[in-house]
C-alpha cells in the first residue's frame, strides 16, 4: 500500500487526527504528512485541516477489505472462487483480469479497486468513480464449452445485479437495455462484459460492474453538463447498504449467474429481465452506427436478449453491438 493509501486508512473514520500522531504512525515527518494530505485531493478525497489540531475527512469512508468480503460469501461462491483481490488503485479492474490466464472452467477470480484511473464503460466511454463513492468490481469466469449466445451474458449479469441490490434493500432498481442499471430516474450503475475466445476452445469472460453508492456533491451536475446520463446513488435510502455487503451480494449473484448461464443460457433470466425492463413500451431513439437516428417504441427483448423495437415498418430485433439507445422525452 502506498503512503497515501496508509494515510487514507488512518483518516477513514472521519475523526480528527493530529499531524504528530499521523506522522508517528506513518514513520514520516509532519511536513510529509501535509504533502500526502494534498496528494489525497488528486484522488478526489476532501480533507479538512484544522489549525493546530490536525486533519479529518469531511465524511467517513468505508474502505474495502478482501478478507471481510470473502468471509461473507456463500459456501457455493467460495467453492468457485480462486482468488479475490482489493487494490488501492488500478487503471481498470476489467483490464487487470483480462490480462490473466490459467483460470479453471467453472471457477472465478474477483478484483475490486478503490480507484480506477482508466475505468471504462460501454463503447469506450469513461467510468468515473471517485474513491469510496461506489464499487468498481470485476469477475472473471471461464466457460468450457463456450456459451451458445455470449451476447446475452450482459443481460444475465444485469439480472444478477438487480438480485444483488434487492438483497441489500434496493428494491426499485431497473434495467435499461443492454447494460445500464437505473433507479429514481437516473443511472445507478453499468455493466461491461468482455470476452476472450480461445481457438476451438473455452471462452474467458470478464464481467465488470460499477455501482454508485455515495457520489460527491457536484458530480451529477458536471456529468449532466457534459451531456451524459444523470447519475444517482443510494444515499436517499433510509438504510443505505455498506459497500462490503453490496460487494458480497454482487459477487455471490454474478458467480451464480455465470454458472447458470454456462449450462442453461439466457432462458432462466428472461422473465426477470422483462420485469425489470425500464424502457418497455416507451419511445426510444436508436442510433445505428453511421446512420440517421430512428425513433420507435421499445417492446422488450426476445429469447436471445435482442431488443425488440417497433418502427413504422414493423418490429425489428436489435443486438447490443449495433446500436446505442436513448429514451425520448
Amino acid at each position: 500500500m502506498t503512503r497515501r493509501g496508509q494515510l487514507l486508512g488512518l483518516l477513514a473514520d472521519g475523526s480528527l487526527h493530529s499531524g504528530q500522531v499521523l506522522a508517528a504512525h506513518l514513520g514520516v515527518s509532519r511536513a510529509a504528512v501535509a504533502k500526502q494530505v494534498h496528494a489525497l485531493a488528486a484522488w478526489g478525497v476532501p480533507v479538512e485541516a484544522v489549525a493546530r489540531r490536525g486533519y479529518r475527512l469531511t465524511a467517513p469512508l468505508e474502505l474495502l477489505q478482501a478478507g471481510r468480503i470473502e468471509a461473507g460469501l456463500s459456501a457455493a461462491t467460495r467453492g468457485r472462487l480462486e482468488r479475490l483481490e482489493v487494490h488501492e488503485q488500478l487503471p481498470s479492474t476489467n483490464s487487470y483480469l483480462l490480462a490473466e490466464t490459467g483460470l479453471a472452467a467453472g471457477h472465478c477470480r474477483v478484483c475490486l479497486a478503490e480507484l480506477q484511473s482508466a475505468g471504462r464503460g460501454r463503447r469506450g466511454r469513461a467510468w468515473l468513480a471517485p474513491i469510496g463513492s461506489g464499487l468498481c468490481l470485476s469477475l472473471a469466469w471461464l466457460f468450457d464449452p463456450p456459451p451458445s449466445a455470449p451476447g446475452a451474458l450482459s443481460l444475465a449479469a444485469g439480472v444478477a445485479v438487480v438480485r444483488a441490490l434487492a438483497r441489500v434493500g434496493v428494491t426499485d432498481a431497473s434495467l435499461k437495455w443492454p447494460n445500464d442499471i437505473y433507479r429514481a430516474g437516473g443511472k445507478l450503475g453499468g455493466i461491461l462484459c468482455e470476452l476472450r475466445f480461445e481457438a476451438a476452445g473455452p471462452a474467458y469472460v470478464v464481467i465488470g460492474v460499477g455501482i454508485n453508492v455515495r457520489l460527491p456533491q457536484g458530480l451529477a451536475d458536471s456529468i449532466d453538463a457534459a451531456g451524459g446520463v444523470r447519475p444517482v446513488d443510494l444515499t436517499d435510502l433510509a438504510a443505505p447498504p455498506s459497500r462490503h455487503a453490496l460487494a458480497v451480494a454482487l459477487i455471490d449473484e454474478l458467480a451464480t449467474a455465470a454458472a447458470t448461464f454456462g449450462t442453461q443460457g439466457f432462458a432462466p433470466f428472461g422473465t426477470e429481465w422483462q420485469q425489470a425492463d425500464a424502457l418497455r413500451d416507451r419511445p426510444v431513439r436508436v442510433h445505428d452506427a453511421g446512420a440517421v437516428p430512428r425513433d420507435g417504441i421499445a417492446r422488450g427483448i426476445d429469447a436471445q436478449g435482442s431488443l425488440q423495437v417497433e418502427f413504422g415498418a414493423g418490429l425489428e430485433a436489435l443486438t447490443a453491438g449495433d446500436v446505442s439507445l436513448r429514451e425520448v422525452a
